[in-house]
């Protein structure tokens, strides 16, 4: 079957490989759509980050190179012996973190904490990037007939969303900004909708993806033209009450917690490829904090429920679909050339 593997920065291949068997404990599924992630670009632009290289990962025993794809939907095909939970012919999202269950952060339920934490996609195992994948039966979630797959494939990055704000001090009511609308911060708008959010403030450069950003009921501020923090805390009578941060750059980060007020929470929920500077005071002087989440932990069902409700919707994310074959050229590198992408999706074939 094809795959896409990574062997190192900017080398991906699409590679023929033997199709996966499926072991006693895991369900093989046939691979529908497969969503390119910001941590698949960060691993194809400066990785790795996420993917072991030097040793094989402790829980997944693989090393690169490892096929790609950890956001994707699909249907199964065949149940190892030990699996009861799910039939052939179910229609299923994964949830693709490892995670080792003994150490402390599993032992408090804390499991996207795990101290051996991978990513199925990342870490080994398979991946989405590929014709099948077999996968452990505790990563897989059944979705029912009313959620597309294509919509299946949002699931894995819209659960990284409604995370950060469950996470967050955020309450129904209040205001909230978000910097950078690309596919995770758009889906971070939409969970605070779904959250109950007075007021929803989205930053980014892209007139596409404010463009997304306002349809999706945000009001929009473009840098270029505004000072974004002067701007919020004008409009708000004093700043938000929780922003996040979702672009990766470090002097974002100082501009999402100077646009909160006082006692006002930042929650970063990019992944930064190198270290980001900020000054304690813009912190210290108004009692703000800062935050962060990694992944996400027991909220599928409740995005798949949002999703049979009519949220995150891949009409109003997707901007690009496009098949296995033509995923590094005009997936990846599409990504880099066209900055006004927002989710591409690729489908299994």
């Amino acid at each position: 079957m094809k795959a896409l593997r990574w062997h190192g920065v900017k080398d991906l291949r699409l590679e023929e490989i033997e199709e996966p068997s499926v072991r006693e404990s895991e369900v093989k599924i046939k691979v529908e759509w497969c969503g390119i992630c910001g941590s698949d670009l960060h691993e194809y632009t400066a990785g790795p980050i996420f993917i072991p290289t030097e040793t094989p990962h402790p829980l997944s025993g693989d090393k690169a190179p490892v096929t790609l794809g950890h956001e994707f939907s699909g249907r199964v095909v065949e149940v190892g012996k030990n699996v009861t939970t799910v039939n052939v012919g179910d229609r299923v999202v994964v949830e693709p973190i490892y995670a080792c269950g003994e150490c402390e952060g599993c032992k408090q339920g804390k499991y996207n904490l795990c101290d051996k934490m991978g990513f199925y996609g990342l870490a080994g195992g398979g991946g989405g990037f590929s014709e099948y994948a077999s996968i452990p039966v505790e990563m897989i979630h059944k979705i029912p007939e009313t959620v597309s797959f294509e919509q299946g494939a949002l699931v894995e990055p819209a659960a990284v969303a409604l995370h950060s704000v469950r996470q967050s001090k955020f309450k129904v009511g209040d205001k909230a900004a978000v910097f950078g609308v690309g596919p995770i911060g758009l889906l971070v708008i939409e969970a605070l909708k779904a959250s109950g959010a007075s007021e929803i403030y989205a930053v980014d450069l892209s007139p596409q993806r404010l463009q997304k950003a306002k349809d999706l009921g945000a009001i929009v501020i473009n840098p270029k033209e505004v000072d974004p923090i002067e701007h919020i805390h004008k409009l708000t009578n004093g700043g938000v009450e929780v922003a996040y941060e979702v672009t990766g750059v470090s002097p974002v980060l100082t501009q999402a917690i100077k646009s909160t007020r006082i006692g006002g929470e930042t929650m970063i929920v990019s992944i930064f490829e190198k270290e980001a500077s900020l000054h304690p005071q813009n912190i210290v002087m108004k009692e703000r904090t800062v935050n962060g989440i990694i992944g996400y932990r027991n909220v599928f069902p409740a995005v798949i429920s949002l999703m049979a409700q009519g949220y995150f919707s891949a009409e109003d994310l997707v901007t690009k679909r496009i098949t296995l074959n033509e995923v590094i050229e005009e997936g990846f590198e599409g990504l880099l050339r066209e900055r006004d992408q927002v989710k591409i999706l690729v489908q299994a074939k």
